[in-house]
């Protein structure tokens, strides 16, 4: 399985591992789940919307440091070529749901990229 991630992404990744410690590992963890279940499994994996090349997939990311709680993560699986881009990163506290509109951003760029 090969990984991406948005440019945005990244930037919400720098900001919560300063404040989430446990950050890192708990992405490599969460890589080694979606590499076995890209789609996700059971009630923590949501599919936001799918498209003919890609899914979006909203899925949630526990964080050892939060001790119970979890982050959201969106992001994008292209099973054409087994690919997932991580597209947001952000926990529950401080956003209500998922920016619709950095979603809609990252479609539109695909569609131009495929």
């Amino acid at each position: 399985m090969n990984f991406n991630e948005a440019d945005e992404f990244s930037k919400d990744f720098k900001r919560l591992s300063k404040k989430y410690r446990s950050l890192h590992d708990d992405l490599l963890e969460f890589k080694k789940v979606v590499t076995a279940f890209p789609l996700g499994s059971g009630k923590h994996f949501n599919i936001i919307t799918k498209t003919e090349q890609v899914t979006v997939m909203k899925a949630r990311l526990f964080c050892r440091y939060l001790r119970g709680s979890s982050l959201r993560i969106i992001y994008a699986f292209d099973a054409t070529i087994t690919k997932i881009e991580f597209i947001q990163l952000y926990p529950k506290n401080e956003q209500e749901d998922e920016d619709r509109d950095r979603i809609k951003e990252y479609l539109k760029n695909f569609k131009r990229l495929g």
